[in-house]
């Protein structure tokens, strides 16, 4: 198999996720614009139900952002795929640790704007708030790693001729 073909199985998971992520984005958004409206309208039919969505403006706008920005994250990884330094083991491990980097950071952001004291900022007696930590904290580690290795193989070792 040609390393083109090799990676276009990659490339295409890596469009799909990021599509799905800036899909769970707009839901997201949804629930932002019900919170800022302080019901759940029903439109395009008649109604609307009066409940006001836990969160806060900050917590309701980061977790829609976390969603799209790491999907238009993936997708721009999709593009610069056959760029990486390193051979299709690699790049299949770079594609599978971002795709556990967006989704843990993506979920975690969720847990902020619907329960209370889940930042995930440090650890607590709150459960909520220890699930979004320890998924950010997955994220976290994971995408610093990979920048490293990623930048380490790029700028210091010798490309293959």
């Amino acid at each position: 198999m040609t390393p083109a073909a090799a990676l276009s199985p990659m490339r295409r998971l890596l469009i799909g996720h990021g599509a799905l992520m800036i899909l769970v984005g707009g839901v997201i958004g949804f629930g932002f614009l019900f919170f800022l409206m302080g019901e759940i309208s029903l439109w395009p039919f008649p109604g609307r139900v009066d409940y006001q969505l836990p969160g806060s403006y900050d917590a309701w706008r980061m977790a829609h952002m976390e969603a799209i920005v790491n999907g238009a994250i993936l997708w721009i990884l999709a593009a610069v795929l056959q760029h990486l330094p390193f051979g299709v083991v690699g790049v299949r491990r770079a594609v599978h640790g971002m795709l556990v980097v967006a989704w843990s950071i993506v979920v975690a952001s969720v847990f902020d704007p619907l329960f209370p004291d889940s930042r995930g900022l440090a650890a607590s007696d709150s459960l909520t708030n220890n699930i979004a930590f320890g998924l950010f904290y997955i994220g976290v580690v994971g995408v610093m790693i990979l920048m490293g290795v990623i930048a380490y193989k790029a700028l210091f070792t010798r490309a293959p001729e």
